[in-house]
């Protein structure tokens, strides 16, 4: 690895939000041979490409430039397990048991080690900790992590989804869940996606900007715009 590409990566994972987008547009070749792999599953390849970007940008920020491993050998499991992730709650693709194991494996290892070091432990000291390469940690946690979270925070004011739905008793709110998914499911297009990369995928607004090739001011404007059709749309 080039100290050019070295220097790149941990700017990028330091936050560096122009050096990130760079990043992407440059391995926008590899994310998408990635993506080819599941062209025919009744996905858009644009859509899969999307989420494609988003494992990239998940993979730009646990990368450990100090570890030795090629940074494209640790995302490729990233962009995959973020498709696969999508998949699979679609029932397309099923989480293996080793998978599983290996994730459970990883995820004793980091509460162990933020209890040693006191701080979030770097892919390679979980690597040492678990005995697995910094690419099985990748595809590990990639495909058997949460997918989303209703109680989420996201936004200037720690919005959550949840908070559209109200407050009701158990049943209820899970009919409004289903109510809500339904309804998400009729936004416009750049508007669910959004909904989909914020709430669902955990993505920054600046985030993304980067993934929909649009401005941070554009994704605040459609976030809100999609809110406001959902609290409409649940009040009548």
């Amino acid at each position: 690895m080039n100290e050019q590409r070295l220097q790149d990566l941990k700017l990028a994972r330091a936050g560096d939000r122009e050096t990130a987008g760079k990043l992407l547009e440059e391995n926008s070749g590899l994310i998408w041979s990635v993506c080819r792999r599941y062209f025919g599953r009744g996905t858009d390849p644009e859509d899969l490409y999307q989420l494609g970007c988003l494992g990239f940008l998940k993979a730009l920020e646990g990368f450990d430039p100090d570890y030795g491993t090629q940074f494209s050998t640790y995302a490729v499991p990233k962009i995959a397990g973020e498709i696969r992730r999508f998949l699979r709650d679609d029932g397309a693709v099923k989480v293996s048991r080793g998978l599983k194991e290996q994730a459970a494996r990883i995820f004793a290892a980091r509460l162990a080690l933020e209890q040693r070091l006191g701080r979030e432990p770097t892919v390679g000291e979980l690597s040492a900790e678990t005995g697995l390469d910094p690419e099985e940690i990748a595809m590990a946690e990639a495909a058997a992590g949460p997918t989303e979270s209703l109680q989420r925070e996201s936004g200037e004011d720690g919005f959550t989804l949840e908070l559209v739905l109200g407050d009701y008793a158990a049943e209820e709110r899970m009919l409004e869940q289903v109510t809500l998914r339904s309804l998400i499911e009729k936004l416009p297009e750049r508007e669910k996606k959004v909904i989909a990369l914020r709430y669902y995928h955990g993505l920054t607004q600046q985030s993304c900007a980067r993934v929909l090739h649009v401005s941070q001011v554009q994704i605040s404007r459609l976030e809100k715009r999609a809110i406001e059709r959902l609290r409409e749309s649940l009040k009548s």
